[in-house]
C-alpha cells in the first residue's frame, strides 16, 4: 500500500502507517502499476487523479471532506463565470490539489497586501474560497479587504472553515489567560499547529511546539505553576498523553479539562472501505 505524501502532517501518525507497512512516495510513478494508492487528506490536483488511472491504481481517496467541499465550491463559482480568489499559503498540499482541481485561473492570496497588486477592474466578478487550515480569524482580514476593493464578489459561510482549526484557536485565546506556558502538541510543517504557537505567544504567553514528550525542556518550567496544553488537528491524542507524561516525571501534575466547544462531527470511510466491512459484518 502506497501513500503520495504525508497522509496528515504528523509524524506519528505517518510512522506509525510505515511500521504497518504503508509506503509513503511523493509522487505517483513511484508506486508499482495496479498498486494501492491512498491520496492525503489536503487534496490532489485532477492531473494527479488521471495519472493514477492512467497506470491501472486501486485508488484509496482520502481526502478530507472539508477540503472536497472547497473543491466542489470553486468549480460551482468558476462555472458561474467568476474569477476565483485562493486564500491561503502557497507551497501547501491542500493549496496546490485546490488549484489543481479547478478548470480554470485560480488566485492564490496570501495577504491583505497582495490584495492591494490584485491587477483586476473593481467591477470584476469574482468569488473566494479559503484553504480549511486557516481559522475565521487568519482570513477575516484578507476578506475584509477583498470586499472594500471589490463591487461583485461573494463567498462561502464561515462555517466552511474547517471546524477542528477554527474550535483550537478559540480555545488557546481561552487558556492563554490562564496559564504560564503553552505547549502544543503538533509537527513543525503543520500549519494549524504553528498557527497555535503563534496565538499563544501572541498573547503574551510562552509557548513551545512539540512533538512529544522527548522534546519538552525542563527549564521551560522553572518556576511554573500553570501548563496550557493544546494540540493541532492531526495530533493524536496519545501524544497528548504522552507530554502529560513527561510534565509528569518533572513533579506532581494535576489535570484540569478546559470547557470547549463539543466536536461531534463524524466522516464516513471512503465507500471501497466500507463495503468489505459491510461484507464481513453478514
Amino acid at each position: 500500500m502506497y501513500v503520495r505524501h504525508e497522509i496528515v502532517h504528523n509524524r506519528h501518525v505517518v510512522d506509525n502507517l510505515r511500521q504497518k507497512g504503508a509506503r509513503f512516495v511523493e509522487e505517483l510513478d513511484e508506486v508499482p502499476h495496479g498498486a494501492v494508492a491512498i491520496f492525503s487528506a489536503h487534496g490532489v490536483a485532477q492531473t494527479v487523479e488521471r495519472d493514477a488511472e492512467q497506470r491501472g491504481l486501486d485508488v484509496l481517496d482520502a481526502t478530507c471532506p472539508l477540503v472536497t467541499k472547497v473543491h466542489v465550491q470553486g468549480r460551482q463559482y468558476v462555472a458561474a463565470g467568476r474569477t476565483l480568489i485562493l486564500i491561503g499559503h502557497a507551497g501547501h498540499p491542500e493549496v496546490e490539489g485546490t488549484i489543481g482541481q479547478i478548470p480554470g485561473t485560480v488566485l492564490l492570496v496570501q495577504s491583505e497586501a497582495e490584495v492591494a497588486h490584485l491587477d483586476l477592474p473593481p467591477d470584476t466578478p469574482l468569488a473566494y474560497v479559503t484553504q480549511t487550515t486557516l481559522s475565521v480569524d487568519d482570513t477575516r482580514g484578507i476578506i475584509d479587504a477583498l470586499l472594500r476593493r471589490f463591487t461583485d464578489i461573494v463567498g462561502p459561510d464561515t462555517r466552511d472553515i474547517c471546524y477542528a482549526t477554527q474550535n483550537r484557536q478559540a480555545a488557546v485565546r481561552e487558556l492563554s489567560k490562564e496559564v504560564e506556558v503553552l505547549l502544543v502538541v503538533g509537527a513543525t510543517n503543520s500549519s494549524n499547529s504553528n498557527r497555535l504557537r503563534e496565538i499563544g505567544s501572541e498573547s503574551g504567553v510562552a509557548s513551545y511546539l512539540v512533538a512529544d514528550g522527548s522534546e519538552v525542556k525542563p527549564e521551560w518550567f522553572a518556576n511554573v505553576q500553570t501548563v496550557g496544553i493544546t494540540a493541532g488537528a492531526s495530533a493524536p491524542e496519545e501524544m497528548v498523553k504522552n507530554v502529560i507524561d513527561a510534565l509528569s516525571a518533572l513533579g506532581p501534575v494535576e489535570v484540569t479539562t478546559m470547557a470547549g466547544r463539543e466536536e461531534k462531527v463524524e466522516f464516513k470511510l471512503p465507500s471501497k472501505l466500507m463495503q468489505p466491512l459491510a461484507a464481513r459484518e453478514v
